[in-house]
């Protein structure tokens, strides 16, 4: 098999077909190779059809070429930027703790009082 594309490789294809696990993409007239679902997009993809359709034009990525089978596994995905990550949990959690609800006291705001209640308690 005469080797047109590399392993890497980023290049324009056309759908050309869309299964339930993924889309085929023709990169020419006898080369077609599979985007895995999970490579369409960053995040999860659960129906297909809501990201592709058949005769779209796509940037792939080459992710591999199994030389046996002529089989090319492709990614759209690799192809994007991926979204920002959102801020960390814990800096949330830090934040909303922050932020008592109306109404209620927080566990520092109480301690010294239930200490003195205690003192109190057992003078």
């Amino acid at each position: 098999m005469a080797e047109k594309f590399e392993q890497g490789q980023v290049l324009t294809g056309k759908v050309t077909g869309i299964q339930p696990y993924g889309a085929f993409v023709a990169l020419d007239e006898q080369v077609q190779g599979l985007v895995h679902i999970s490579e369409v997009t960053h995040g999860f993809v659960k129906d297909i059809s809501e990201h592709l359709s058949v005769g779209d034009e796509v940037k792939v990525k080459i992710l591999d070429i199994n030389e046996d089978s002529g089989k090319y596994s492709l990614s759209i995905r690799a192809t994007e930027e991926a979204p920002a990550k959102p801020q960390n949990n814990q800096k949330q959690a830090v934040a909303a703790s922050q932020e008592a609800p109306a109404g209620f006291n927080t566990l520092k705001d109480k301690l010294q009082d239930w200490i003195k209640q205690t003192e109190d308690k057992r003078n």
